[in-house]
């Protein structure tokens, strides 16, 4: 609740930045090209899709992100948490990041009857996506339950989250650690499904000082320099789309099914509320994605490309 306020906060600032008259270079008028991963993490982006001319590609998978940015081919990317950082390292600082823009989505969902607490994992298998933040989520997690994951609860990876979903529509999976909108989904197509854990609640009982952030949006820093006017106007741009999609509008949640993130309208408006879009840019984003990554780094520092990111990786605009 505290982070969704602060989203209140700097969405009536940038709004009242724009009323102010803020004029922009010609010149930097200018089409954005946009990637972001299917899932919550490009929902907060589909209006901006409908009433903007930027370029905007939508992927399967985090891998597929890397490339395009390391050849230039996009300018901004929605990605998740960690391999913010990750690229951040690997590309030495080519990038920076813009702002929080999901927090926590993650659930653990059961079909077994038998899971109502972490330690009712033990023994189990859970269903999950590999080498993504739903991965050091949950390990984090369950390390600090006392359980060791490999030896006290077994993971199975996949590469992407509508895999894990068909495992557990083919019957391959009991259990599984699904991100909103896709457990929405799954929970209206299985019967005897179940939404078993939250796991941002799990994780605020381990870790009460740092949410758990699961999406951010970065930017070639090459292109922050050389457009700063077109990345202020695309973020005012970013900050309404992302209230129109919160809003609870039957709109909003028809263009998720629109572009394919959702299955149907009744889905799309149950699932909407709960993938936790917000707009958390400046100081706010700074304080709170580092903090996030210390928590990740003492846990695992290849999690976020092996080292902590320097104060240079956070835009502040």
């Amino acid at each position: 609740m505290k982070l969704l306020s602060l989203f209140l906060l700097s969405l009536s600032a940038i709004f009242l930045f724009s009323a102010c008259g803020r004029t922009q270079d010609p010149s930097d008028d200018i089409t954005v090209r946009v990637a972001a991963l299917r899932g919550p993490t490009a929902l907060g982006l589909l209006h901006m899709m409908e009433t903007t001319g930027h370029e905007f590609k939508l992927l399967g998978a985090p891998i597929e992100v890397a490339p395009l940015l390391a050849r230039g081919e996009v300018d901004i990317a929605a990605v998740p948490s960690h391999l913010a950082s990750v690229f951040y390292s690997q590309m030495e600082g080519a990038v920076q990041a813009l702002a929080v823009v999901t927090l926590g989505v993650l659930h653990i969902v059961d079909t077994t009857g038998e899971i109502y607490a972490i330690a009712d994992l033990t023994g189990r298998t859970i269903h999950s996506i590999e080498g993504a933040t739903p991965e050091f989520a949950l390990n984090y997690v369950l390390r600090r339950n006392g359980l060791i994951p490999g030896e006290d609860v077994f993971v199975e990876f996949y590469s992407e989250p509508t895999m894990v979903a068909a495992a557990l529509e083919t019957g391959q999976a009991e259990i599984a650690l699904l991100p909103e909108p896709f457990v929405s989904t799954v929970l209206a197509r299985i019967e005897g499904l179940r939404p078993a854990l939250d796991l941002t609640e799990e994780w605020n009982r381990v870790q009460p000082d740092y949410g758990l952030i699961m999406s951010v949006v970065v930017a070639q820093r090459e292109f922050l320099e050389e457009h700063p006017a077109a990345v202020a106007a695309f973020m005012e741009e970013y900050a309404r789309s992302i209230a129109y999609m919160t809003g609870g509008t039957a709109e909003a949640a028809q263009l998720a099914v629109d572009y394919g993130l959702i299955p149907n309208i009744n889905v799309a408006r149950q699932a909407l509320p709960r993938t936790h879009m917000v707009f958390l840019n400046g100081e706010t984003m700074k304080r709170n994605l580092l903090g996030f990554y210390r928590v990740l780094y003492d846990e695992n520092p290849a999690s976020i490309g092996g080292r902590l990111p320097d104060e240079d990786f956070f835009f502040i605009p």
